[in-house]
């Protein structure tokens, strides 16, 4: 098994485009601004909404689990991306900013 590509948060710019692919209920208690949300179990039939760009797609989850087994199996696949260590959990802690319908939180 080869090692999983990482980004940590703080290297992460404001504007860097994120898949996340944690569940809808955790999506609609929070994520990231400008995030694209594809659950991890619809990854496969949905390749084709994942972004394009010249730049490695950041890929995360709650915690960077989940993060890590998309980004090894797209990997695999030849698309460029890395696994966001710590997920959204260290995002919240960097305070970086939240999106949701209501009062932002992480599942």
């Amino acid at each position: 098994m080869s090692a999983i590509p990482t980004t940590t948060v703080s290297e992460l710019p404001d504007d860097a485009v994120l898949v996340d692919v944690r569940e809808p209920h955790e999506w609609e208690a929070g994520h990231a601004p400008g995030a694209i949300h594809i659950p991890l179990g619809d990854l496969p039939a949905r390749m084709g909404d994942l972004p394009e760009t010249d730049d490695a797609v950041a890929i995360v989850c709650r915690s960077g689990g989940r993060s890590a087994r998309a980004v090894q199996w797209l990997a695999a696949q030849g698309y460029d991306v890395v696994n966001v260590e710590g997920g959204m959990l260290e995002w919240q802690r960097a305070g970086k900013q939240l999106a949701a319908g209501g009062e932002p939180t992480i599942l």
